[in-house]
């Protein structure tokens, strides 16, 4: 493995490694530069190299006409490596792939614009009109950096993917339990900037407008008071997040790993790049009811005559940053996550939804998978009903959907390239409870009905 890796060389100037390249050019010093940064390079020096090129691929075209094209379309991509989408227009998007969490879409969809178009101005050097008064073109739009709160399967994850594709911008999910602070085996911190890189593919400006998403950031929490070695690993792994997320100019190992002083790094600013933490955060809204006097927390409703308890949604609509801390998460870290929005848990009607309405619907997939083998697949209403009522006991949101329709077709798709007979499967309520296998109709009894 040692000398595969060894291998692989990256290009000095834009961070490729060699086999995203045609050819890498080694020099003195461990010095590398790739074919595409050579064509760049004759271009900004007036063209020399490239009518070669411009004549194989595009015979016909004058050599400088070609040139011309290549430096408009770079210049293009450089100066607008995002789309810049107004709010509403965001949250149209998210609707036809997330189901519910109205609010959590809006919060989302007016921070990223916001993100965006204060990147946009500080790309093109855009000055607020006159009207508005000098004063302002100085001021500086700080990144506002989001905090996801949810039960698992409310959508979190989705919500961040589906920004990152709207927007055509690089995407990279991270997984804070795997990150450790340095001195201790697992992943550095840089460890996400490369994920983005990679996402990229090492085009260093464009992932440095890019969206990281760091699940489970709440596990990262001091939870309790007693010393413990993984209490300090998280409030270090805290404090090494703290300058990456502000914006800080990073290296990169190319390579991944941990560092050493003689590895080449990739220098990546992730000033420009918007951070959404998401986690579960179990236990938060007790310490929230605690906080506003919410007398029916526990099992003693016998105060009911005061008025109806307080459902977990209603007492996250009062969270504050100060519960963050009394969670566990230090106080630097917080501020550099103003915005907090959080999920609600998906009822019976929304799990429907996410099984019927969605762009990428379960049931659309399954009937995808079946009608490659030429048979129909029919979900009944009450077989709907009860798939979103087991998800809901299990507690795992839309990400147990897929578990349970795996769980139910399996047998059947086991045994249908066998049976080229079958036209149709059929799941209701009695196969989802599991009384009765998969409803399998042939070409005869399809007929005959």
């Amino acid at each position: 493995m040692a000398k595969s890796a060894s291998k692989t060389t990256y290009c000095s100037f834009c961070g490729r490694p060699n086999h995203l390249v045609e050819r890498m050019i080694a020099g003195p010093d461990g010095v590398n530069i790739c074919n595409e940064c050579i064509e760049t390079c004759a271009q900004l020096l007036g063209g020399a190299g490239i009518s070669h090129q411009t004549s194989k691929d595009q015979p016909g075209i004058p050599a400088a006409e070609t040139k011309l094209t290549v430096e408009e379309k770079s210049q293009e991509e450089d100066s607008q490596p995002f789309k810049l989408i107004p709010p509403a227009q965001i949250q149209r998007v998210l609707d036809a792939y997330v189901i519910g969490q109205e609010q959590a879409k809006k919060v989302l969809s007016v921070a990223v614009y916001n993100h965006y178009k204060r990147l946009n101005a500080k790309l093109h050097g855009e000055q607020v009109p006159e009207q508005f008064g000098d004063d302002l073109n100085d001021v500086e739009v700080e990144k506002s950096n989001i905090l996801l709160l949810g039960p698992t399967g409310s959508g979190k994850t989705l919500l961040a993917r589906t920004l990152a594709r709207t927007l055509d911008v690089p995407f990279a999910i991270a997984d804070a339990t795997s990150l450790t602070e340095a001195g201790y085996v697992g992943e550095d911190v840089e460890t996400i900037v490369l994920r983005l890189l990679q996402a990229a593919d090492f085009n260093v400006k464009r992932a440095e407008t890019g969206i990281i998403y760091i699940d489970e950031i709440d596990k990262l929490a001091l939870k309790g008071d007693s010393p413990h070695v993984s209490r300090n690993l998280g409030q270090g792994v805290q404090h090494a997040l703290l300058k990456i997320i502000e914006g800080t100019v990073c290296n990169v190992p190319p390579q991944g790993g941990r560092k050493h002083p003689e590895q080449q790094y990739i220098q990546v600013d992730t000033s420009n790049i918007l951070f959404i933490c998401g986690g579960a955060f179990v236990g938060l809204d007790e310490i929230v009811g605690r906080r506003i006097g919410n007398r029916f927390l526990g099992f003693d409703t016998s105060a009911s005559a005061a008025g109806e308890p307080l459902t977990a949604e209603q007492i996250m609509a009062n969270l504050q940053p100060e519960d963050l801390f009394n969670f566990g998460l230090i106080p630097e870290f917080v501020g550099r996550l103003p915005v907090v929005s959080v999920l609600s848990e998906l009822t019976q009607q929304e799990l429907e939804s996410v099984l019927l309405n969605t762009r990428n619907s379960l049931t659309k997939q399954y009937r995808k998978l079946l009608a490659m083998e030429g048979v129909k697949l029919t979900f009944t209403p009450d077989g709907i009903s009860a798939i979103a009522k087991k998800a809901i006991a299990l507690k795992t949101g839309a990400r147990g959907l897929r578990n349970i329709l795996e769980r139910l077709m399996l047998d059947t798709m086991y045994s249908l390239p066998q049976h080229p007979e079958a036209k149709e499967v059929i799941l209701n309520a009695a196969v989802v409870s599991g009384t009765t296998p998969p409803i399998v109709k042939s070409q005869s009894s399809t007929a005959s009905a």
